[in-house]
């Protein structure tokens, strides 16, 4: 697979899954668990592109988000 094609893919479902945790944490549902799973998903291939295309300052930003999901996750669980 194509760097290309792979950080099309990472950027891609990073985003979708984002949208996701930020649905279900809005909603109230009792579903944080499994949004503050998606985000620690999200920011992983968010990371995965910032490695792949070089872009620390966004890698330190996926730092951040994966870390706000394991404090969620704690929380939460």
């Amino acid at each position: 697979m194509s760097t290309r094609r792979l950080t099309t893919a990472f950027e891609v479902s990073g985003s979708v899954l984002a949208m996701a945790y930020a649905l279900l944490i809005a909603s109230n549902t009792g579903n944080e668990v499994l949004g503050f799973s998606l985000l620690l998903l999200s920011s992983g291939l968010f990371a995965g592109w910032a490695l792949i295309d070089k872009r620390w300052t966004f890698l330190l930003l996926q730092g951040f988000y994966a870390t706000s999901a394991v404090i969620g996750l704690i929380r939460w669980a």
